[in-house]
């Protein structure tokens, strides 16, 4: 028996309702990973632009450190 198959078999321990809603929050958990995978894997390029540009500014000391204090 695979984990998967033992989770399964767990929640149909469960009453319908608390089923329905266990499967409701997997579902959203899935959709919404894959909603940041794709978000992240169409904005790396731009990302290590970003991040370039930032390290380029702090060679030529045009970055200052900050203080918490002062946020």
């Amino acid at each position: 028996m695979t984990q998967l198959e033992r989770v399964i078999s767990e929640i149909e321990k469960l009453p319908p309702e608390e089923q329905n809603q266990f499967a409701a929050w997997i579902l959203e958990e899935l959709h919404s990973e894959q909603h940041w995978s794709k978000s992240f894997a169409k904005s790396s390029a731009v990302l290590s632009d970003l991040a370039d540009e930032a390290l380029a500014e702090h060679k030529v000391k045009k970055t200052k450190k900050l203080d918490p204090n002062t946020l």
